[in-house]
C-alpha cells in the first residue's frame, strides 16, 4: 500500500495465503485490506488521534437505507446524543474525488443528516458543513475537533 496524506498508523496486519488482513480496532475483527480499507483505517485513526473523537462514538461501514435500498456508510461519527455528526466517504487512493463522490455522500446524508461531510481518497480530502435550515453547504479547510 502507498503512503497517504494522513497520519501514519501502526496497523496489525496478517497474511493468509495471498491475502492481507488488518485487525480493525473499531469493528474488533479482521478485515480484508483493500486500498479503500487502507484509506478508511487511516482516516478513522486521524479522527481519533488528531481530532480527538472517541472510538466509542464512531462506526465504520454501518448500514443505512435510502429509498428502500441498502447502503453502507464508511465512517459515521456520532455526537453524545447519538445523532450523526460527521459522515465520511472513503475511496481508494486510485480513485479521483469528483462530483459523483460528493453526490454519493450527500445522498447518504439525506438519511443520516450529519452536520459535517468529508470525502477522502487518502491523498486528497474535502470537508463540508451542512446548513439544513438554509438548505446549503460550505466547504471547510478541515473538520472541527471533538467538542461533542
Amino acid at each position: 500500500m502507498i503512503s497517504l496524506n494522513l497520519p501514519t498508523i501502526d496497523l496489525k496486519l496478517t497474511r493468509e495465503g495471498n491475502q492481507v488482513f488488518v485487525f480493525d480496532i473499531f469493528r474488533k475483527k479482521k478485515i480484508l485490506l483493500t486500498p479503500e480499507e487502507w484509506v478508511r483505517q487511516h482516516f478513522a485513526y486521524y479522527l481519533t488521534t488528531h481530532l480527538n473523537y472517541p472510538k466509542s462514538l464512531m462506526k465504520l461501514e454501518s448500514g443505512l437505507r435510502y429509498n428502500k435500498l441498502a447502503k453502507r456508510s464508511d465512517i459515521v461519527v456520532y455526537n453524545r446524543q447519538s445523532d450523526p455528526f460527521i459522515l465520511v466517504e472513503c475511496k481508494s487512493y486510485h480513485q479521483k474525488l469528483n462530483q459523483k463522490v460528493l453526490d454519493q455522500v450527500s445522498l447518504y446524508n439525506q438519511t443520516l443528516k450529519a452536520k459535517y461531510l468529508a470525502i477522502s481518497n487518502g491523498l486528497q480530502h474535502y470537508f463540508f458543513e451542512i446548513d439544513f435550515n438554509r438548505g446549503d453547504f460550505r466547504q471547510l479547510n478541515q473538520l472541527p475537533s471533538c467538542d461533542i
